[in-house]
């Protein structure tokens, strides 16, 4: 890829520094997304790298806001460093997500680092359903984008307390009535499927608001069998909680429950893979390329 320089597995572990993040396996476990697969090999030889990198990044952006407050003569709060992670359903972000908010909090715990995702902006489903969307749910115009828009304002404005929505995947649907926060974090890592994409309307570019951006890759095949994994333990999980969303699915004909997941993947997700999310690969700053078993074989670092 042009603009980009790649680095096999080896080649991007030699840049980690000497000293190993201190992390146990169980704490490994507990931030692992269901069917994902990680271990203490990936973090010493792909993230150790990447977070010493993002703290560069991080650094260079404080360094600029202060040399700017100088030059002007007026102080003002400044906005967090923020880092998107995009990619398809399945494909590892929750994980990647929360793994880089819990080394960058250890390795640097002079930092505040706040991780949220983009899915409790999209629309309810009733909101939905009166838009004739529910097809198309994770597609671009599912989403709010004017409230996302005026979320990543407010964050890039320094405002000390922003609410925004939140969305269960135990329901599949926003939570009335709960909120998240963000306060004044020096770090917010924002994690969706649409974190990188241009909107229909051309109106809101969420990249633009990031200052680095990670884009986690994998071949489709992979990623189907993944989502086709990942969605046989969903059921196995849930298969005695009557109020969650996969309930009935989990409770009726597994064939049935598998055929529903397949054309998903077929109609819904693999659509939106090729035609909004793959093509936004080459905005992002990073990019994480997985083979089987989850296993990351080569790291794509954009040019500055």
């Amino acid at each position: 890829m042009r603009n980009y320089t790649s680095f096999n597995r080896n080649e991007w572990a030699k840049l980690a520094p000497l000293d190993k993040v201190n992390i146990t396996k169980e704490e490994l476990a507990d931030i692992k997304s269901l069917g994902d697969v990680i271990d203490l090999t990936d973090v010493h030889e792909i993230y150790t790298s990447l977070i010493s990198y993002l703290h560069l990044v991080y650094q260079q952006k404080k360094n600029a806001q202060k040399a700017q407050i100088k030059f002007l003569h007026k102080s003002f709060s400044p906005a967090p460093f923020i880092i998107g992670i995009s990619g398809s359903v399945a494909v590892g972000k929750s994980t990647t997500a929360r793994l880089l908010q819990l080394l960058l909090s250890r390795t640097y715990p002079e930092l505040k680092v706040h991780l949220m995702t983009t899915d409790g902006f999209i629309y309810p489903n009733e909101e939905l359903k009166r838009r004739n969307l529910m097809p198309r749910k994770g597609f671009p115009e599912s989403y709010d984008m004017a409230l996302l828009s005026n979320f990543l304002r407010d964050v890039l404005s320094g405002k000390s307390d922003i609410v925004y929505p939140l969305y269960s995947q135990g329901l599949s649907d926003i939570v009335p009535g709960k909120y998240g926060h963000v306060k004044n974090p020096d770090v917010l890592i924002i994690e969706g499927i649409n974190t990188l994409q241009l909107p229909e309307s051309g109106q809101v570019v969420t990249s633009d608001f990031f200052d680095f951006s990670i884009y986690i890759d994998a071949e489709e095949d992979l990623i189907e069998k993944w989502y086709m994994q990942r969605f046989r333990k969903v059921l196995k999980l849930n298969k005695n909680k009557p109020d969650n969303f996969y309930y009935k699915m989990a409770n009726g004909p597994l064939e049935d429950a598998i055929q529903l997941a397949e054309e998903t993947w077929q109609m819904v997700n693999l659509v939106n893979l090729r035609e909004y999310i793959a093509p936004t690969k080459e905005r992002a700053s990073l990019i994480l390329h997985k083979t089987d078993g989850h296993l990351i074989d080569r790291i794509y670092l954009r040019h500055i």
